[in-house]
């Protein structure tokens, strides 16, 4: 089983390296539906943080295994709204690549936050990347789609995050997912260099 899950965080980070290059890009003729739910998903920034959201939920345990992945959706619609408004929020490039790096900070470490906190702290970052989507809503796309394709969109990234945080019942799940959250850590990294230069 170390065998095979050892490559994973290599093989998840390699995946994400040519959607770095199309972060935060106008997703064009697909409109409304296809562009909200190809935006999460089409940065390397974003699916970290959301895979990352389900990973420490399943570190905590229930109930932070389902609130945080609820509270974060939630919050984040809230963002976007804002973004959709453009009501403009300072920082937002910088706190999004923080989340990533706290959040996978959090998994490798395994901090036990209390449940309150662990929301609090999902919750701030969510407002950012929901801002972020709702900011970049392609011309002429029909916002309600759009706005509920990127909710589903993390929804499933949050699953993803669930289900690899799962493996932790199983013989060096533990350390699997420890190295799931520093490579969510690194990427955070890196992309708070990008946004700090």
């Amino acid at each position: 089983m170390k065998r095979f899950l050892a490559p994973l965080p290599l093989g998840l980070l390699l995946a994400l390296v040519p959607a770095a290059a199309r972060a935060h890009a106008e997703h064009g003729d697909g409109g409304g539906f296809v562009a909200g739910f190809l935006h999460p998903i089409s940065g390397p920034d974003h699916v970290v943080a959301m895979v990352a959201v389900g990973l420490w939920g399943a570190v905590l345990g229930p109930p932070a295994l389902w609130v945080l992945p609820v509270a974060f959706p939630l919050v984040m619609a809230f963002g976007g709204l804002l973004g959709l408004l453009g009501i403009p929020i300072p920082g937002v490039e910088i706190a999004i690549a923080v989340s990533g790096l706290v959040l996978g900070l959090m998994v490798l470490f395994e901090v036990k936050a209390p449940l309150g906190l662990a929301a609090l702290i999902v919750a701030a970052f969510a407002v950012f990347h929901g801002h972020a989507h709702g900011s970049e809503l392609p011309a002429g796309s029909d916002a309600l789609a759009y706005s509920l394709a990127f909710v589903i969109a993390t929804g499933l990234l949050h699953l993803l995050g669930i289900l690899l945080g799962e493996t932790r019942r199983w013989p060096g799940g533990r350390r699997f997912v420890q190295a799931a959250g520093a490579l969510v850590a690194l990427v955070g990294l890196f992309f708070l260099e990008r946004a700090l230069a």
